[in-house]
């Protein structure tokens, strides 16, 4: 048994002792119904098909293109009502105008394997919701807790090689409940009401972890954490740090592939720092989920570290094309998450028809590898026509300025392309960016479109690039 098993193993008699314990009450949605797990009753595909272009193409109105080409802020109100010709409304009555709305082609989402358009998915969405309407109406632990709820959970261990998995009703969400819940830790098994600086847990986190890590270790602080912050991808700085902490319970957390600069983590030396250090190892696979390794176990599955990896955190809103945050880790973590972790316990639970279109996705990414190589060929693509050195279908073109940003932005707007400049406070000053990113249901053709659309506005070999090059071993990555 390691050190981290035994601390929750205490942490979790320390709960029960105080009556804490929290257990989730499976309810039957219909008791007519029995749900079953037939995968095989899902309806796959060989390559891609007309609905998949929706995940990649959008409509604006006039008036909200207009107000992106002068940079002007909005709440909104300028969304038009549309009839069923795809012309947009004006007005009212008999002094309506009709106007036509732009199409743009979408080079700034997450849904990297096009799945949100999926008539698999879209086909479970649609029947729980006519069986079972949106519910349930309250968190898990009271009357949220479905077989769907389940059988989703039990795919995404199974995904993640762990044991099991709790469900979150967001990425960010599940990220505050494991930072809270790692807290809770040295609080439960300190001696007196507060942990004294011995008693207390180490944090390492990466300095460009994603802002709900971020957020939780924060909230975490108030439970007596110590929080180390190490540069990005840097080992040698985390082994430093890891060498001179005293204390007994350490965490490392990072991203699996970062979602602003699209470089990898290095989670092969970070498996090794695991041996020589026994932290327990955090990886939010946010992006990784789906895209990455041949089964789309995500980075870790990529570089062969499943093992080393003590718990995922991961999202179904990039490429699973859904909603909902998860937590895959042991019995006994799940456990102490489900008591602990305060997003979870005070929220929601995901509706049925969520849960339902999010399984179908899970198995529908699964059994499609040829998504996840249409992807990984796209940027081949893309490093082909700018000399880019690439890694990840996230591609961040650092350009400096924030004018330069919003120029080029708009330049792309104008050229029939959706991509957003990122400037401060996202990043930090003189790094503003094009965040780019690639989807499986962008054709070769789109991808040279937008090459030569940049082309005019920036100079390639100008482009500041994250060139940390942890290049993944598998059968798609050979740049």
């Amino acid at each position: 048994m390691s050190s981290w098993d035994f601390w929750v193993e205490e942490a979790l008699s320390k709960l029960e002792s105080l009556k804490l314990l929290r257990s989730l009450r499976p309810i039957i949605t219909n008791q007519n119904h029995e749900l079953q797990s037939n995968e095989e009753s899902l309806q796959t595909f060989h390559n891609l098909n007309s609905w998949d272009r929706s995940s990649v193409e959008i409509q604006i109105s006039e008036p909200t293109f207009k107000n992106w080409i002068q940079n002007l802020p909005s709440s909104g109100d300028e969304i038009i009502p549309i009839r069923d010709n795809g012309d947009s409304i004006i007005g009212g009555g008999e002094g309506a105008q009709l106007q036509r709305l732009r199409k743009l082609v979408l080079f700034s989402g997450n849904d990297y394997l096009g799945l949100s358009s999926h008539p698999t998915v879209r086909k479970a969405a649609a029947e729980a919701v006519l069986k079972y309407g949106m519910g349930p109406r309250g968190s898990a632990l009271i009357c949220g807790y479905t077989s769907h709820h389940r059988l989703l959970e039990s795919c995404l261990a199974d995904l993640k090689k762990k044991e099991d998995c709790l469900l979150c009703p967001t990425g960010f969400a599940a990220n505050m409940a494991l930072m809270v819940a790692l807290g809770s830790v040295g609080s439960l098994l300190a001696d007196g009401k507060k942990p004294l600086k011995n008693e207390k847990v180490a944090i390492f986190s990466d300095a460009l972890n994603h802002a709900s890590i971020i957020d939780g270790i924060r909230l975490a602080d108030r439970q007596q954490v110590q929080i180390y912050v190490y540069k990005h991808c840097d080992m040698v700085h985390l082994n430093t740090l890891l060498s001179s902490c005293t204390l007994q319970k350490k965490v490392v957390v990072s991203d699996g592939l970062f979602s602003m600069d699209g470089d990898f983590a290095p989670i092969k030396e970070l498996a090794e720092l695991r041996k020589k250090h026994g932290f327990l190892l955090v990886i939010d696979d946010a992006h990784g989920t789906l895209v990455c390794g041949k089964n789309g176990g995500g980075v870790a599955e990529e570089f062969n570290c499943e093992s080393d990896v003590d718990i995922c955190v991961g999202t179904l809103s990039k490429a699973a094309g859904c909603q909902g945050g998860f937590i895959a880790c042991s019995k006994k973590w799940k456990q102490l998450l489900q008591s602990r972790g305060r997003s979870f316990i005070f929220s929601t639970a995901l509706p049925v028809p969520i849960a339902a279109a999010a399984h179908a996705a899970i198995v529908v990414g699964k059994k499609e590898k040829w998504r996840r190589k249409a992807i990984w060929r796209r940027v081949q693509d893309f490093q082909a026509l700018t000399k880019i050195p690439i890694t990840s279908p996230i591609i961040s073109l650092v350009v400096g300025s924030e004018e330069n940003a919003l120029i080029a932005s708009k330049h792309l707007l104008e050229s029939g392309f959706h991509v957003t400049a990122i400037r401060p406070p996202t990043v930090p000053a003189n790094s503003c960016r094009l965040r780019v990113t690639l989807s499986a249901a962008h054709s070769v053709d789109d991808v040279i479109k937008l090459t030569t659309a940049l082309s005019l506005c920036i100079k390639f070999e100008d482009i500041g690039v994250v060139t940390n090059f942890y290049k993944a071993d598998g059968y798609y990555a050979k740049l």
